[in-house]
Formats: C-alpha cells, structure tokens, sequence
C-alpha cells in the first residue's frame, strides 16, 4: 500500500514526465507560418521602385512586413532555410541570417522583415557548407532587430543544425 508521499511523488512524476517530452520534440515550420494566421503571403510586399541602372527592383514594403507571429514566439521548432553569415571564423558560423531562398539578401533586396530569422547557435556550423540548405532546430522568439542587410522579425537560438536533405 502508498503513503501520501509516495503516492504525491508518483502523481507529480506522472504530470511532469509528458511535459518533458513534448518540449524535446520540434515543431515543424514553412516559412509562410512566420506570417500570422490570415495574412497571405501577397500582402505583405507593396509597390515597388525598378532601379533601372542596376536592373533591379526595390520593394516597397507596408505595415504588413513586420507583422510576426506571436503565436511562435518562445516555440520549439524546426525549420529549413540558408545561411546569410554575419561572423565566420576558422571553426565557422555562430551568428547568421535564415532566409527562405539562396542570395536573399545578397543578390536581391531584402525578404520583409517577417520572413527573416536571425540565429545564434553555440556550435559553430562549419564554413564550408554556408551553401547548403539547413535545418535549424531551437527555440524561435518575435523580434524585431535591424541589420545592415534588412531588418528582422525573428531570433533564434539554435540547439542543433543539419544540411537540409530534399
């Protein structure tokens, strides 16, 4: 037969137990759910100017660009992207730009601000595989920070990264 305590403790273990293990388990997420719920994807980018001199095309982004997700923010998840790094070193990158495609932010104007994440990661990502596509796994939080490739709606905090495998 139980006493009290025993049977507290197995009652507490018993609701403490899932808990711990759902938190280990990533959500996985696209980058359109970065947008909050009802906000499609065509209204976020406004008129634009053409550059014709450097043939490019300047979006002009509206109120809906910064508008994030809140319902992510402090989430456990899993997501793919690309590294747009800030800091290399000889064992690699530790503060980096995800963004949805190759060159955003490089070769093109900047995503809106709720399509990019910035990440910190203490495991550095090695610098010879800044090319390939990567899943980032950590804990996402809604934060709008300025870079001087474009501005941000998103931080994270990398626990583990993997090449993304199509």
């Amino acid at each position: 037969m139980l006493n009290r305590r025993a049977a507290l403790m197995l009652l507490c273990g018993s609701v403490v137990v899932p808990k711990v293990a759902f938190a280990a388990t990533p959500r996985e997420i696209l980058w359109d759910e970065l947008l909050p719920p009802g906000l499609p994807y065509a209204q976020i980018i406004g008129e634009g100017d053409i550059d014709v001199a450097n043939d490019t095309w300047n979006p002009i982004y509206d109120a809906n660009a910064v508008k994030l997700n809140e319902a992510l923010d402090g989430a456990y998840i899993k997501m793919p992207g690309f590294i747009i790094p800030f800091e290399v070193s000889a064992k690699g990158v530790t503060n980096f730009m995800l963004v949805p495609y190759v060159g955003a932010c490089i070769h093109t104007p900047p995503p809106p601000a709720n399509q990019l994440v910035m990440v910190k990661t203490v495991q550095p990502w090695p610098s010879d595989q800044l090319w390939d596509p990567v899943w980032v796994t950590g804990t996402l939080r809604t934060q709008l920070q300025s870079t001087n490739l474009g501005q941000t709606g998103y931080s994270l905090t990398a626990d583990e990264m993997e090449v993304y495998v199509w």
